[in-house]
């Protein structure tokens, strides 16, 4: 099996933490028989400076011969924000219809965090990926004057909510059959108000699964109180974001968040770590790159490679369980080497 990827490194510790991945993920996929046919893409801030834009305008059909994407991290001091993330993560998302975001969540042996009941968690939250109040509808007025005006429209359609319901009720089945649907339905009347009555639907379709409805601020109230209750949680775009922030508390930081952007049923889709750029540790060799290894086993597993996915997983288990391995976002003194040393030494 060959196994065609598109790698973009971006920006900040981005190439760090994805030149510590794909060495793991050749020799995953070689235990299993298949090879990796990489591409290597400039694309993000360094572009943006050189060219005016982070990507090149044809780069959705660059990628969608390939069957994933992995990606590092956007941003940079010296460019807006807006302009790399907009012009970069959220147009391929957009681009590509990567309708749903998939951020898983563990705790770790050995790995600390900052909460006290922080054993056993195992949660994942299906974010819808490409609405919300990230669609880009809306603009500014009277700029620079005293009445500069800003206005920003959430979007929420009804093929895009079912479409995200469906795979997260899927993915509920496979795991505990538990499922909790976050909005802000008590205030925000018309947009959440439809995620409610479309889900009710959705899970007339689904009576394995026991489905509830939890207010956004409820919700982040029990995830730090009792995280080991919560199993699968559908979001939209904003609220998904923002709640999956909090959940990587649960496993030692962001360091230790993986991501995955899906059109369900499609390729290519892009795996990246959640910790974003990180300028202040750029260049020290102290960058976590375990979130970026984690979303490589998801793209492995979602390749049709779920064993070498299994064995990724479990070398990072079992190198976070010597703290000598750990680097300074989870609490140790080791470098992104030595921690990419010893989950490559794992795989055997």
């Amino acid at each position: 099996m060959r196994l065609k990827i598109a790698v973009i490194p971006g920006d900040g510790i981005g190439p760090e933490v994805v030149a510590a991945t794909l060495p793991v993920l050749h020799a995953a996929a070689r235990a299993e028989g298949a090879e990796l046919d990489v591409l290597d893409l400039d694309w993000g801030g360094e572009r943006h400076l050189r060219t005016g834009s982070p990507m090149p305008e044809d780069a959705a059909k660059i990628i969608s011969d390939r069957s994933a994407v992995l990606f590092g991290a956007v941003g940079r001091p010296d460019v807006p924000d807006h302009e790399l993330v907009w012009g970069l993560i959220i147009a391929l998302r957009q681009q590509l219809d990567l309708a749903v975001n998939l951020r898983p969540v563990r705790s770790w042996d050995g790995v600390p965090t900052a909460l006290r009941d922080d054993r056993d968690v195992d949660l994942l939250i299906v974010r819808e990926n490409t609405e919300g109040e990230y669609a880009g509808v809306g603009g500014r007025v009277h700029r620079g004057r005293p009445g500069e005006l800003g206005v920003e429209v959430a979007v929420h359609s009804r093929p895009v909510i079912e479409r995200a319901a469906r795979h997260a009720f899927q993915a509920a089945q496979g795991r505990s059959g538990r499922l909790a649907l976050v909005t802000k339905s008590n205030a925000m009347r018309f947009g959440y108000t439809l995620w409610d009555a479309v889900v009710e639907e959705i899970a007339a379709e689904f009576p394995d699964v026991e489905c509830e409805h939890v207010l956004v601020d409820a919700m982040a109230a029990r995830m730090i109180q009792k995280p080991r209750g919560l199993d699968v949680l559908l979001c939209s775009n904003l609220f998904g974001d923002i709640l999956s922030d909090l959940a990587a508390v649960l496993a030692g930081g962001m360091g230790m968040a993986p991501s995955a952007n899906v059109a369900p049923g499609r390729t290519p889709g892009i795996y990246e770590p959640v910790h974003g750029s990180a300028p202040d540790i750029v260049g020290r060799g102290v960058a976590n790159p375990v979130a970026c290894m984690l979303s490589g086993a998801m793209l492995l597993e979602d390749s049709g490679l779920p064993k070498a996915a299994a064995r990724v997983r479990d070398a990072i288990a079992e190198a976070l369980r010597d703290p000598a391995n750990h680097t300074p976002d989870i609490g140790g003194s080791g470098t992104t080497d030595r921690l990419a040393e010893a989950v490559l030494g794992g795989l055997g």
